[in-house]
């Protein structure tokens, strides 16, 4: 074995997590280490920076804020022109996988990070969404979104509408929305392609993306689509959805005013809705598994370094602390319901402690077994231009009456040329 070899090896890691150690409590101490962020995971991180600052007395922390958007149309910029980089950047999990296949982050697999040693400490299915496909680790999970369904007791009540009726199958579920609408007026889900969502991500099989196979082939002309297009066809046609965009007005509006009643979210909308979009609503909504038993994803918040980053050891140090110091991942689920992706966390007390907003459930603790049975699935850089086609055509069969195999076969073709030529 050559000096060169052995030195990119044991001894290689060795060396690198004694220079990082160094670099820790030397001469990078006089460094600024620039966070790039968005809300909430901006609040997180400055309530955190008191107690790194303690960990590197004379270094500073800089902490960029931007709205969801703008920060992620920054960090697009940042890592294409490799200008101002940031030493760590918050990533939502949509952006993760197009970042990754496109080179501009580090990876943490290697050395002096060793990112995978910890592999075991964090939710598996959101340690999967971090990984390329080249088996690179480009990011470590700090919160996730288990899916769940939201719903309004009181609508359900005078419905006449049970939560068993409800999250029985899916094909109850649509049923239960008839009965609701019917009788309070009130939509089942803000928008059809909520229920196409939903089926796409729920129970994939081994080797399933969400949108291609472990060998890059597109899924779309498959049952699980056709599935999911029919059912999303099927509220819209018995006008169970208020075609209500999410984030708009009128989807805030709607839930201040009642007018919806069921929604498909990660368990953080919960806490949306406590803080500020219907905190009047207090008491009247209730948390349950999703329909047929489904496990699914919705959101979850990284934290990556550019591999053009000033100040890499300082980087490492601070992700290492937001994502594996338990203490501050508990610190964050109380104070902004960033649900944790570090398992230690989910053996907390606090997970069964009622919620007030939900009427003194104890849904933390539904919210964690879905975190643990929602599959690990691979993630492709095309996904985003995957959903952008799938929701074209789902559209077409909502909007204008397409044939659902044909919008499925168009999709199909259209992904398959786009992928010949990425």
């Amino acid at each position: 074995m050559s000096t060169l070899s052995f030195s990119s090896g044991l001894l290689g890691r060795q060396l690198g997590a004694a220079a990082l150690a160094l670099a820790s409590c030397g001469t990078l101490q006089a460094q600024t280490l620039t966070i790039a962020a968005y809300p909430a995971v901006d609040s997180i991180a400055k309530s955190a920076a008191t107690e790194w600052k303690k960990k590197h007395p004379g270094a500073d922390i800089k902490i960029v804020s931007r709205s969801f958007a703008d920060h992620h149309t920054a960090m697009t910029t940042a890592l294409s022109t490799t200008s101002n980089l940031p030493d760590v950047m918050v990533l939502e999990v949509g952006y993760v996988a197009r970042f990754a296949e496109n080179g501009g982050l580090q990876d943490l697999s290697q050395a002096p990070f060793d990112i995978r040693a910890h592999q075991a400490k964090f939710v598996p299915y959101a340690f999967k969404q971090a990984t390329a496909s080249s088996g690179a680790v480009v990011a470590v999970p700090t919160d996730i979104g288990p899916g769940t369904l939201l719903y309004r007791a009181d609508l359900l009540k005078k419905a006449g509408i049970s939560e068993s009726q409800l999250t029985s199958s899916w094909d109850n579920y649509v049923k239960a929305g008839v009965q609701i609408k019917a009788q309070t007026n009130a939509y089942l889900m803000p928008h059809a392609r909520d229920m196409k969502d939903i089926i796409i991500r729920s129970n994939l099989q081994a080797g399933e993306g969400l949108y291609f196979d472990n060998k890059g082939k597109p899924l779309i002309n498959t049952p699980r689509f056709e599935r999911a297009f029919s059912l999303a066809r099927e509220v819209r046609t018995q006008k169970l959805d208020g075609k209500i965009n999410a984030w708009s007005t009128e989807w805030t509006e709607g839930f201040k005013r009642g007018q919806i009643a069921t929604q498909m979210s990660g368990a953080w909308l919960a806490g949306h809705l406590n803080n500020w979009i219907a905190p009047q609503t207090k008491g009247l909504w209730r948390a349950a598994q999703l329909p047929e038993k489904s496990w699914a994803s919705w959101g979850g918040s990284f934290y990556a370094i550019p591999k053009g980053a000033a100040h890499k050891p300082l980087a490492w140090d601070f992700i290492q602390m937001m994502t594996m110091q338990a203490d501050l991942q508990l610190k964050a689920f109380k104070a902004e319901d960033a649900f944790p992706a570090l398992q230690e966390v989910h053996k907390d007390a606090f997970m069964d402690q009622p919620i007030e907003f939900l009427g003194g459930q104890k849904a933390r603790l539904l919210w964690r077994e879905a975190a643990q049975k929602t599959a690990a699935i691979d993630v492709h850089k095309l996904d985003p231009i995957a959903e952008e086609i799938v929701n074209t055509e789902l559209d077409k069969v909502l909007d204008q009456g397409k044939n659902i195999r044909q919008a499925l076969q168009d999709a199909q073709s259209l992904l398959e040329r786009r992928a010949r030529r990425s």
